[in-house]
């Protein structure tokens, strides 16, 4: 038994609610009504994922850090 730890990126939606997605495992792309079950749906598709990747005898892959910045813009 193994624990994997990855950086999940919440994004809130202006029709509410929470886009998910997971860096590391760019395959991942989910929602939630709440942050709370934005967390477990994020969970549950980590954990689909990386058990078909066992299956399949692929590697599971580190987690990755996102590069985050602002950056500003001028319009004319």
């Amino acid at each position: 038994m193994a624990e994997y730890r990855y950086t999940v990126l919440f994004e809130p939606v202006p029709e509410g609610g929470y886009h998910v997605t997971v860096p590391a495992l760019p395959e991942i792309c989910t929602f939630g009504e709440t942050l709370e079950e934005a967390r477990e749906m994020a969970a549950d598709a980590i954990k689909c994922v990386l058990e078909s990747m066992q299956e399949d005898h692929e590697q599971i892959p580190p987690d990755v850090q996102p590069a985050r910045e602002t950056l500003a813009v001028t319009l004319v």
